[in-house]
């Protein structure tokens, strides 16, 4: 294959690229986008079922279908200009390549694999134009390697990648040493609407602030930013005690991290809440502490959503046997542990739970079938957040529709899907995406409630 001399780079995706964000080829700016015929056939074999792995591979196909048209062969090989959008001028070009096989020097591993057959195409191309620099772009990090050892340049897909490192990814708080009000030069206090809320400069706190973020600091204030420009950053003033004693569905929080996420939960006006921390720090039960109280009890919604990513040999529900819940009661258990938890001391605890179950209207969704569909006054509540690529992510909070509310879980820690990192999860990339937005929250909480064992286990296992 031959490109023009103005192309100095060309990228080639693998499979799993465009499995994670299926409009993948648009985000190359102006350079070639190689998709092997290897490819195309391994999404024509993913693109059967319900999942959500199939879903994207139908969506990949429709996209570069509506880009070669009816294109020959001749014509694919040099590239298709790449359109954006209606009247956008045409930016890069997309090209459909064919297999070849080959022995050393043009085949540099064995044709036995599929990520074999595409790296093998690659050398082949880099030894014919030795002017363009071919670029593997692939999310399987032993692909890279194995690239790399060819003598390849090999890359992650980092275009929906908005940190660099975890560290960076805000924890929904600022926490000052001392007192706040140390740092504080000017300050304006109003009362309104029977609340507290202070005005201060914005060269208060030198580092990032964004709106429904919290402070605390180690006198026991507590705040939350409720406007902010770049003069001025409004402050709501709320009582320690008062939010620690605040309770949802009987549940009262453990620590103030619990008691900022309880905050954020119950509040009419966020409409999506991200909660994420350490295994047994208490974000599913609270979650679902505060979705029943709304629920049952001020009537705020009408059900409940819950759902998680399952893994891909769980997707397809239709194998196993029963209604919708019972096939996801394997991969929802820690929800109906939390129901139980929360109704434990109840005289009859079976009663209770299958009481809150009808009249909370808590439905189990598997997440393929919840693709297309739209919630009304309902609260959606995600389970382990951090197995969902951006795009999936996307998918399902919009589906929240008119007075709906969104409650994500996750721990970043607990990455199960092969080509996901911390910095690549969906619940890392809605959290940059929704800081600072007027009706969203964000708490990473701390500490491990659940037990000391559990705690010890956290921090020495």
């Amino acid at each position: 294959m031959h490109v023009n001399a103005s192309d100095s780079k060309a990228f080639v995706l693998d499979t799993n690229v465009l499995i994670h964000d299926p409009n993948a080829i648009l985000n190359f700016d102006e350079h070639l986008v190689i998709i092997p015929m290897t490819v195309l056939e391994e999404l024509d074999k993913l693109k059967a079922g319900n999942n959500s792995v199939a879903a994207d591979c139908r969506s990949a196909i429709r996209l570069i279908d509506s880009m070669i048209g009816e294109l020959s062969p001749e014509e694919l090989r040099k590239g298709v200009p790449i359109k954006r959008a209606e009247n956008d001028i045409p930016r890069g070009r997309l090209a459909v390549i064919m297999n070849k096989t080959g022995e050393p020097p043009e085949a540099c591993l064995p044709n036995t694999q599929n990520d074999n057959l595409i790296i093998n195409r690659v050398v082949q191309m880099q030894m014919e134009d030795k002017g363009t620099r071919y670029i593997l772009v692939t999310k399987d990090i032993n692909m890279r390697l194995k690239a790399r050892a060819c003598n390849l340049h090999s890359e992650d897909y980092h275009n929906d990648q908005l940190v660099s490192d975890i560290k960076q990814l805000t924890k929904g708080y600022i926490e000052f040493e001392a007192s706040f009000w140390d740092k504080v030069e000017n300050v304006e206090t109003i009362q309104q609407m029977g609340a507290t809320y202070h005005s201060v400069p914005r060269s208060t706190i030198p580092e990032g602030v964004f709106l429904n973020q919290y402070l605390i600091d180690e006198n026991e204030f507590v705040g939350q930013v409720v406007e902010e420009n770049d003069e001025h950053i409004l402050i709501k003033h709320l009582q320690k005690e008062s939010i620690m004693n605040r309770s949802a569905w009987g549940l009262k929080p453990r620590n103030l991290y619990q008691a900022l996420a309880l905050d954020a939960l119950l509040d009419p006006d966020i409409h999506l809440v991200n909660l994420t921390g350490a295994a047994g720090s208490g974000k599913t039960i609270l979650a679902l502490a505060a979705a029943i109280e709304m629920t049952v009890e001020h009537k705020l919604f009408n059900k409940i959503i819950v759902t998680r990513s399952t893994p891909p040999l769980a997707e397809e529900h239709g194998f196993l046997p029963g209604t919708e819940e019972e096939k996801m009661d394997p991969w929802l258990g820690a929800i109906t542990d939390n129901i139980e938890a929360l109704h434990i001391n109840d005289e009859s605890p079976s009663g209770s739970i299958e009481y809150v179950k009808n009249k909370a209207n808590i439905q189990f969704k598997a997440l393929n079938y919840i693709r297309g569909r739209s919630f009304q006054r309902s609260v959606i509540l995600i389970d382990e957040c951090q197995n969902l690529t951006p795009h999936q992510m996307k998918a399902i909070i919009t589906r929240a529709g008119e007075g709906s509310k969104v409650i994500c879980l996750g721990n970043l820690a607990q990455i199960d899907t092969p080509y996901l990192s911390p910095i690549s999860s969906g619940l890392t990339y809605m959290s940059e995406r929704f800081k600072g937005f007027k009706h969203g929250a964000s708490v990473r909480l701390n500490g491990v409630p659940r037990s000391v064992l559990a705690e010890y286990a956290e921090s020495h296992l």
